[in-house]
């Protein structure tokens, strides 16, 4: 993904997100891009063939998804972190209208540091880890669950992996067309005037929490 340019020097800046926050979001991209890959290797035959060494990505895809939790569990030692997990956590009357606003494409949607699409991704994203890592154990240890369970398991991880690409590469477009928040992500802060646009509940959510 290019890097956006530059906003001009001298233009005011808020800050949004600390370097651990930022830490905790490059590893879990990382993560998830591995296991993305590595799941493609092993269930493409024309990739299966390219790469080869099944065994090898097998193991890679095992461990990634088991550590795919690792930056965020480590990440709590961070106040900041915590405390924008509690803003994710949050879905009031403020984000209802953002969401009939955008699902009737009208401009006004009102919303806090995060918007009502970032905190549903968020809550998303996070139970369908959850839902991969418990399928994914029990195709590992084929011992802990009898067959049954264990294609009912292959069933769910395999489609749901597909669901969750699908909602990754969405994640990846909207964020691609946002260059500000982008930078936001990368640097730390972001531009006064995009957070007043974008996020005008932002200030007001930070002196009431």
């Amino acid at each position: 993904m290019p890097r956006p340019p530059e906003p001009p020097a001298g233009r005011p800046r808020v800050p949004r997100f600390t370097p651990a926050e930022h830490r905790v979001h490059r590893a879990t991209a990382v993560l998830m891009a591995v296991c993305v890959l590595t799941a493609a290797c092993l269930y493409l035959p024309f990739l299966a063939e390219l790469v080869g060494r099944r065994a090898l990505m097998v193991a890679v895809h095992e461990w990634s998804g088991i550590l795919l939790p690792v930056p965020l569990l480590l990440g709590l030692a961070s106040r900041a972190l915590r405390t924008d997990l509690r803003h994710l956590n949050r879905f009031g009357p403020h984000d209802r209208r953002w969401l009939r606003a955008a699902l009737r494409r009208r401009g006004d949607r009102p919303a806090g540091k995060f918007n009502a699409g970032q905190k549903l991704y968020a809550a998303w994203i996070a139970g369908a880890v959850l839902v991969m890592a418990a399928t994914g154990l029990l195709m590992w240890f084929t011992h802990l669950a009898p067959l049954v369970w264990r294609t009912g398991a292959t069933f769910v991880h395999d489609w749901l992996a597909l669901t969750v690409i699908v909602v990754i590469a969405g994640h990846v477009w909207k964020a691609y067309a946002d260059p500000e928040s982008r930078r936001g992500m990368r640097t730390g802060s972001v531009d006064a005037g995009w957070a007043a646009r974008e996020h005008p509940l932002w200030e007001h959510e930070d002196k009431t929490r």
